[in-house]
C-alpha cells in the first residue's frame, strides 16, 4: 500500500482540477462535480478539501483578477501540482489493480 492516501472527495476534487485545467476555482469545481456526477456540493466542504490539498502539496493556487461582477473579489484558482498528479497516477493504478483482481466479471459488455 502506497503511503500516499486520498479520500474519496479528495479524488473527485484533484480530477476535476485536472479536467478543468486552468478554470478551476471554487464554484467552477463545484459546477463541474454536480454537472459531472449528478452530487450536490457545498462549498464549505469544497473549500475546506481544496485548502488541506493544498496543504498536503497535491495542488497551489494563485489569485485571479478583481472583477466588477465579483464586486471586486478575486477568484482562487487552483492547479494540480506534479506531486498531485502522481499521487492521482498511484491511486488510478491502485483502484485498476482491484478491479482486473475482481474474477469472472466482464464490464465490457455492460454487464457483470
Amino acid at each position: 500500500m502506497s503511503k500516499y492516501h486520498l479520500g474519496e472527495f479528495e479524488e473527485v476534487v484533484l480530477l476535476t482540477v485536472a479536467i478543468l485545467h486552468d478554470e478551476a476555482y471554487g464554484v467552477g469545481i463545484s459546477n463541474e462535480i454536480e454537472k459531472r456526477l449528478k452530487r450536490k456540493v457545498s462549498i464549505g466542504s469544497l473549500q475546506t478539501v481544496l485548502r488541506r490539498l493544498e496543504k498536503k502539496g497535491y495542488l497551489s493556487s494563485r489569485l485571479g483578477e478583481a472583477t466588477r461582477i465579483r464586486g471586486g473579489k478575486r477568484k482562487r484558482y487552483f492547479t494540480l501540482t506534479s506531486h498531485g498528479r502522481k499521487i492521482l497516477e498511484t491511486t488510478k493504478r491502485q483502484r485498476m489493480a482491484l478491479w482486473n483482481a475482481i474474477p469472472n466479471l466482464n464490464f465490457r459488455n455492460g454487464h457483470a
